[in-house]
């Protein structure tokens, strides 16, 4: 049982010394919340460094899978490609805690993409063409995402998705 001696000094070391840390970790302080007012009011296009990020991130370990995938299809080979796309879809799931809070737009059109390849190579009776072509968009999808590449089919395949969601 806890003695009662001891609950007024404990009530009151939690009011006056854990609840104002609390309080003060939440809060920003005034210097720090008008440079974030600053940073939001300039046009992010003015912004050489935030252009160079890609808002998702390094996506180029998940492009060198589809891209392994993409050579497995070359070969004819249907079922190694199916094989091989589990290792890009384990891993964007695992990633997707990191990757989604980032710009969870980009992510849903890059997880479509993902999906959509997904079905192709899973289907009842895949065919090597849908199954490139699939992948095809993947690579653009994750190149418009990257800044690698400005693909129109890209552009047009988010605004299509953004606009249905």
């Amino acid at each position: 049982m806890f003695p009662k001696y001891l609950a007024a000094p404990i009530v009151a070391f939690v009011a006056l010394i854990i609840l104002p840390l609390a309080v003060s970790c939440s809060k920003r302080s005034g210097d720090e919340e008008k440079s974030t007012q600053a940073r939001s009011a300039t046009p992010a296009s003015t912004s050489t460094e935030e252009k160079s990020l890609p808002k998702l991130g390094d996506l180029s370990s998940f492009r060198v899978v589809v891209a392994e995938v993409a050579a497995i299809l070359d070969k004819g080979d249907l079922p190694g490609a199916k094989a091989r796309i589990k290792t890009l879809e384990v891993a964007w799931d695992s990633a997707e805690a990191g990757l989604k809070p980032r710009s969870p737009a980009d992510w849903h059109v890059v997880d479509i993409a993902i999906d959509l390849a997904l079905e192709a190579l899973r289907a009842d009776h895949p065919t090597l063409a849908e199954c490139k072509q699939k992948l095809s968009e993947l690579l653009n999808t994750m190149d418009t995402m990257t800044g690698r590449t400005e693909s129109t089919s890209g552009k047009v395949a988010r605004v299509c998705l953004v606009v249905s969601t």
